[in-house]
């Protein structure tokens, strides 16, 4: 009988530690705790729902990025292709013109400096 009356006791003492914090609550907030758990739950929707408006907002971004960085690929690209075509005509003209060193030398740090520039 001795430890169910401990085990009555401690369940005693839980429920009165209860019961004091509910009466520290009240001292505390008030009548009005209600009150401040309803605009607590409002506030947590409200940004849970802008948390989601933002999350959205960052995905669209993301794909905003991603396309124009594709696009500024496809660019690079092309550009690059016209710049060998460029590179290569010139070369043919070179061969058929049988420029001297100094020409080719000049043409090719000419090509150099506008492609660094770009």
């Amino acid at each position: 009988m001795g430890k169910t009356n401990t085990v009555v006791q401690l369940n005693d003492k839980k429920e009165e530690a209860a019961s004091k914090i509910e009466i520290i609550k009240n001292l505390i907030f008030g009548e009005n705790i209600e009150a401040y758990d309803s605009e607590f739950d409002l506030l947590k929707k409200d940004i849970l729902n802008k948390k989601k408006v933002l999350e959205d907002l960052i995905e669209e971004v993301r794909q905003d990025l991603k396309s124009a960085i594709d696009n500024v690929a496809t660019d690079v690209n092309i550009r690059i292709t016209e710049l060998e075509d460029k590179i290569d005509d010139k070369l043919e003209g070179l061969e058929t013109d049988k420029v001297d060193r100094k020409m080719l030398g000049k043409l090719l740090v000419d090509l150099g400096e506008k492609v660094g520039q770009k």
